[in-house]
C-alpha cells in the first residue's frame, strides 16, 4: 500500500498517527536482510521489471528496467547494479550444478554468465518464452506443430532445417534466436519427465508481479536514488524478513 494509506491504517490499528513522510524517511533508514540459505541453492531465475521514475514537472514519465533473481530459497532486486545480486547469489553454498533459467533477453545471460564457474552451471533457456517466440512466426500451423515438438526434445538443427524455405523475417530471425541460444535448449520432454530441474522460469515472473503490486501502484513515481531500497524493502517482506512493527510500516 501506499505510505498515505498506512498513515490512516495504522492511526485506525493504533490510534497513534505516523504521517506518510516519517514512515517513508524509516523505511529508508533501515537497513534489510537477505535471504538466509540453508540447503545448496538448486535453481534461479532472472527477469527484469519496470518502475516509473519521478521526472521534472511537465516532463513525460520515464519507465525504467530493474533486475530480480529468484531462487528456490527467497528472491533479491535491485536497479541499475547487478553486482550486489550477483555477489549474493555467488556467497551462498550452490548444487552442483546449479540450473540457471531465463527468457532470451542479453541482460538476463549477462547476469547468469558471472554466477558460479560455467562448468558449475546448468543454464536453461525458458520453456515457455522459446514456444511463445515460435508460435509469433505464424504461417503453417502444421510447420510450428511440428517445430514445437521437435524443440520440446530438444533438437535445434532439425527445427532450423524447417524453416530453411521459409522467407518470411519472423521466420529467419527465429532462426537466429535458436542458434543463439541453442546451448539453452535441452531435451525439456526428458528433464521434466525425470524431474531434474525446472523447465521454465515463471517463478520469477511471479515474484515480479508481487514486487510491481507496491512499485507500480496507481499514480506511483519514485527518485532514482531511492528505488534500490523500495525494492530490498519489498523483497524483504515477500521473504518473510519483516518482523511486526516494521511490517506496519509497509
Amino acid at each position: 500500500m501506499s505510505s498515505e494509506q498506512a498513515e490512516q491504517d495504522v492511526a485506525d490499528l493504533t490510534g497513534i498517527r505516523v504521517p506518510a513522510k516519517t514512515q517513508q524517511r524509516l523505511v529508508h533508514g533501515q537497513t534489510f536482510a537477505l535471504p538466509s540459505i540453508e540447503s545448496p541453492m538448486a535453481e534461479l531465475c532472472v527477469d527484469g521489471g519496470k518502475v516509473r521514475l519521478r521526472t521534472p514537472l511537465g516532463e513525460a514519465s520515464a519507465w525504467r528496467d530493474y533486475k530480480a533473481l529468484e531462487t528456490d530459497q527467497g528472491m533479491v532486486a535491485n536497479f541499475h547494479n547487478n553486482a550486489p545480486l550477483i555477489e549474493w547469489v555467488n556467497e551462498q553454498p550452490l548444487a552442483q550444478p546449479i540450473t540457471c533459467l531465463g527468457d532470451g533477453h542479453d541482460g538476463v545471460w549477462n547476469i547468469i554468465s558471472q554466477i558460479a564457474p560455467a562448468s558449475a552451471r546448468r543454464e536453461l533457456l525458458d520453456w515457455y518464452h522459446l514456444k511463445e517466440n515460435l508460435h509469433k512466426v505464424g504461417g503453417s500451423i502444421t510447420r510450428l506443430n511440428q517445430a514445437e515438438a521437435l524443440l520440446w526434445q530438444g533438437q535445434v538443427g532439425a527445427t532450423i532445417r524447417l524453416f530453411n524455405d521459409c522467407k518470411r523475417k519472423q521466420a529467419k530471425n527465429f532462426c537466429e534466436y535458436l542458434r543463439k541460444h541453442q546451448q539453452r535448449i535441452v531435451n525439456d520432454d526428458y528433464f521434466q519427465a525425470e524431474g531434474l530441474c525446472s523447465i521454465g522460469s515463471g517463478a520469477v515472473e511471479s515474484a515480479i508481479k508481487q514486487i510491481d503490486r507496491r512499485i507500480q501502484l496507481a499514480g506511483a513515481q519514485w527518485n532514482r536514488e531511492k528505488v534500490p531500497q523500495v525494492l530490498a524493502h519489498r523483497c524483504a517482506y515477500l521473504n518473510g524478513l519483516i518482523g511486526s512493527q516494521e511490517l506496519l510500516l509497509h
